[in-house]
């Protein structure tokens, strides 16, 4: 077995603490180490969870030392295919997540169960695992991420789709919640359950539950594209929509106005938020979920698909002490996300930071944020209007929707607060003018903007199976990357990423991409770990316009978008499209789905 796949190996235990241990095979420094144990000492967790949430080593340099430290193997990661099914069978899988174990080789003859283990600590409480098996247990150490994705995939392997046709089938996925099903469990409850474990095993980010004339039909969205996933006889269309309602606290007697609702549980381990939107249509209530899967969402503006020039110029805009940064883009184009990284970003004990959402998407600790409640007519303006009371150095605004709030976060922004706020526009350059649209005063916009950015998300090629070709000269063109130069194997971009003093950077794949070879680019093909969709996953594109003197003047004077945006382009800004194309050369994604993202470019 090679050094990388198995890591330490074991031999006897080093009585050396855990950071000595780091520092001598290179993991750490021993600033590091310092910073690490403070941190331990206020929040008064272990060691190694402290080096990986300060990003200062990686899980597995941590395992590495605790193997060390223990005298035990250990692994990186293995394939699902090694783990031998019948043992899954005689474990619970509450008894393998609590205690972070799974068992995956057994042999009779030598009485031997060999065991992963995500926790050092927990393992001389595994005399259970000897009886269940009568066999003697040998522990091999692995990251807890990696276990409790095996666990995960271990006992998923055993899930069956529920039929509501056959009352008796009983849905084979079990948690801690709602995906523990016994016997006695109804078939609507077991069908929902599968809908939603379903949904967040795939990474769907919304759940649409469809009634139609005969059927239901249920389509998940995936990495932005929409999929059916299943159908459901129209005769239990009822029962389904009151089984969602009686989870999200609605009212499932009213049946003629639309509603919204939320809720929360853990699947596999995860917490997952669910925004439930019901309304009714011809043929019944249509019921929209949304997955909010917190612990997948990287909130740093380092892991959102920004390029380097972006990732400056948004820096420096979210450090300035007052002004307005806007994001604009669609529905789901992931605008919150990307205030909420600049806000993870800026937010520190030494400023006051408040939010007024609707709803309140991410808990970010140490910031006060407000909920939208309508009913009580506390709006973004009413919310707002308050914070300026609360003496804040920054402040979050979920949606600019009318005069009103634009005004007060205008005011707010020249009185010296940061505000931060998105727009519904297509791009940067109509931000400004959908302000003036909605009766602000151009030299108020124009004084107080400081920089718009408009972004879209667009899926990633799966790396398992996209396929290296050599595109024609039209395709290239289109997105905007010169044919010859690409050829040639020179920086192609018409538009180039550049850095602050205005030299042209080298194009750079991020860590653990592949570049395609020189002359290539991706396409996607699809495979069984995509869902043969070919992509997997999803980054922005994004078009930063900073408002230079040039814009400001035409801000004043009230110049249509395309005069703003053109002048925005005289200074550098890159568009969408050229941002896409950026992304295609480092092999992130393809043509076909950047131009089905910036379809309305022109």
């Amino acid at each position: 077995m090679s050094e990388t796949a198995q890591g330490a190996t074991s031999g006897r235990p080093d009585p050396r603490k855990l950071g000595e241990i780091l520092i001598e095979i290179g993991a750490i420094g021993p600033e590091s180490l310092a910073e690490a144990l403070s941190v331990q000492h206020l929040e008064g967790e272990r060691l190694g969870d402290a080096l990986v949430r300060l990003k200062h080593c990686s899980e597995w340099s941590v395992v590495q030392g605790l193997a060390r430290q223990f005298g035990l193997p250990a692994r990186e990661t293995i394939d699902i295919a090694e783990v031998q099914d019948e043992l899954i069978e005689r474990l619970s899988i509450q008894y393998a997540r609590g205690n972070l174990v799974l068992p995956w080789r057994l042999d009779p003859e030598l009485e031997l169960l060999d065991v992963f283990a995500g926790d050092p600590l927990k393992i001389l409480d595994l005399d259970d695992l000897s009886q269940i098996y009568d066999a003697e247990v040998r522990v091999t150490l692995m990251p807890r991420t990696a276990v409790h994705e095996l666990i995960n995939k271990a006992y998923g392997k055993r899930a069956k789709d529920v039929d509501l046709e056959k009352k008796d089938e009983a849905l084979a996925e079990e948690d801690e919640d709602i995906l523990h099903a016994s016997a006695e469990d109804a078939p609507i409850i077991r069908f929902v359950n599968s809908l939603i474990f379903n949904a967040s095993k795939e990474r769907a980010s919304d759940i649409h539950v469809e009634p139609g004339d005969k059927e239901v039909v249920v389509r998940n969205r995936v990495d932005g594209v929409l999929q059916e996933v299943k159908r459901a006889p129209k005769a239990h269309h009822a029962s389904i929509v009151a089984r969602v309602k009686i989870m999200a606290g609605l009212n499932i007697a009213e049946k003629r106005l639309p509603q919204d609702g939320r809720i929360r549980r853990r699947i596999a381990g995860k917490e997952v938020d669910m925004r439930v939107a019901t309304v009714p249509t011809a043929h019944g209530e249509r019921i929209t979920i949304r997955l909010l899967d917190k612990s997948a969402v990287a909130l740093s503006l380092d892991s959102i698909g920004m390029g380097p020039d972006h990732l400056r110029i948004v820096r420096e805009v979210i450090h300035r002490p007052h002004g307005i940064f806007l994001v604009t883009g669609p529905t789901g184009s992931g605008k919150t996300t990307t205030l909420y990284s600049a806000l993870s970003e800026i937010n520190t004990p030494d400023l006051n930071i408040l939010t007024v959402e609707d709803p309140v998407e991410y808990q970010l600790q140490g910031i006060s944020q407000v909920q939208v409640q309508s009913k009580i007519n506390l709006t973004f303006a009413a919310g707002l209007r308050s914070f300026l009371r609360h003496d804040p150095d920054v402040i979050m605004v979920g949606e600019i929707r009318d005069v009103e709030t634009a005004e007060i976060a205008i005011q707010a922004s020249l009185t010296g607060h940061l505000v931060l706020s998105t727009i519904h526009t297509n791009d940067a350059a109509t931000g400004i003018t959908r302000l003036v649209d909605m009766g602000v005063q151009p030299f108020l916009v124009a004084s107080s903007l400081v920089a718009l950015q408009a972004q879209r998300l667009l899926r990633r090629v799966c790396q398992s199976c996209c396929e290296a070709y050599r595109p024609l000269a039209a395709e290239l063109d289109e997105i905007g990357i010169d044919p010859d130069k690409f050829y040639r194997g020179e920086n192609p971009l018409k538009a180039p990423v550049r850095d602050e003093n205005g030299a042209v950077l080298p194009l750079v794949a991020p860590e653990g991409r592949k570049r395609p070879p020189p002359g290539h680019i991706y396409r996607a093909v699809g495979c069984a770990r995509c869902q043969g969709s070919g992509y997997s996953g999803r980054t922005g594109i994004y078009e930063v316009l900073t408002i230079t003197e040039d814009v400001r003047r035409l801000a004043i004077r009230n110049a249509d978008s395309s005069e703003i945006k053109a002048a925005a382009l005289r200074q550098g800004m890159r568009t969408l499209r050229d941002d896409g194309a950026y992304k295609v050369l480092l092999g992130l994604t393809s043509i076909d789905e950047v131009m089905r993202v910036t379809a309305e470019e022109v």
